[in-house]
């Protein structure tokens, strides 16, 4: 398995820290998020990584580069002239990406979650790792039925941002910027995706607050 890291947002919440660096080179407890997913992809035994690039991509080349320090093949699928989103960034990705199921993980999470093991099904177009809704959040995304996402009325769980797809999932798309979320909302009404539940330590780090919550380990 292939893995890819979203890595090319530009962290309008964390400013001023993201004025200066891209917001995967955050640090929380030493290490840069962006390390910090390179470490549990290596030991889950996943070589070769894609990230994508946008709001100064050229540091995390300039950290991350070959990927051979960290026991990795790293390419690059680069967004600076025109960042993506979700759905447009993995679907330029995919020619880096190969032919089977790929991992997916959004730079801006921090866990200890260890990279789901998934084997889908012929009918399966992906599987989404689902964390119970954070206080922070007003609701949820998705429900979780018997390993299947759903669109439920309770949206008691968020979406971690750990993911597994096939690449077929992106067959009918055109190149371009747009999100995932339709086509998750479009896979979940067609019992098209499995999921599993995390309970572990997660917290999208997405505000100072939750930075400065993150390093005092208060999450």
């Amino acid at each position: 398995m292939k893995a890819m890291i979203l890595a090319a947002g530009r962290g309008e919440r964390l400013r001023p820290l993201t004025d200066k660096i891209p917001k995967s080179l955050v640090e929380v407890r030493g290490h840069s998020l962006l390390e910090w997913h390179l470490a549990n992809v290596r030991n889950a035994g996943i070589e070769d990584v894609v990230i994508n690039l946008g709001w100064l991509g050229e540091q995390i080349v300039e950290r991350v580069r070959s990927g051979e320090a960290f026991g990795l093949n790293v390419s690059y699928s680069d967004e600076r002239d025109a960042v993506l989103e979700t759905g447009g960034g993995i679907h330029k990705a995919l020619p880096l990406l190969g032919g089977r199921p790929f991992l997916v993980v959004n730079a801006d999470i921090y866990t200890e979650m260890p990279v789901p093991i998934v084997s889908l099904s012929e009918s399966d177009m992906g599987h989404l790792v689902m964390v119970p809704s954070p206080d922070y959040r007003d609701g949820g995304d998705f429900d979780l039925d018997d390993g299947v996402i759903s669109n439920g009325d309770s949206q008691s769980l968020t979406f971690s941002g750990v993911s597994v797809y096939r690449p077929e999932f992106f067959d009918n798309c055109e190149a371009g910027r747009f999100s995932i979320v339709p086509m998750l909302r479009a896979a979940a009404d067609s019992g098209q995706l499995q999921g599993s539940l995390y309970t572990g330590v997660w917290t999208d780090v997405g505000t100072p607050e939750r930075l400065e919550a993150v390093n005092n380990n208060q999450t």
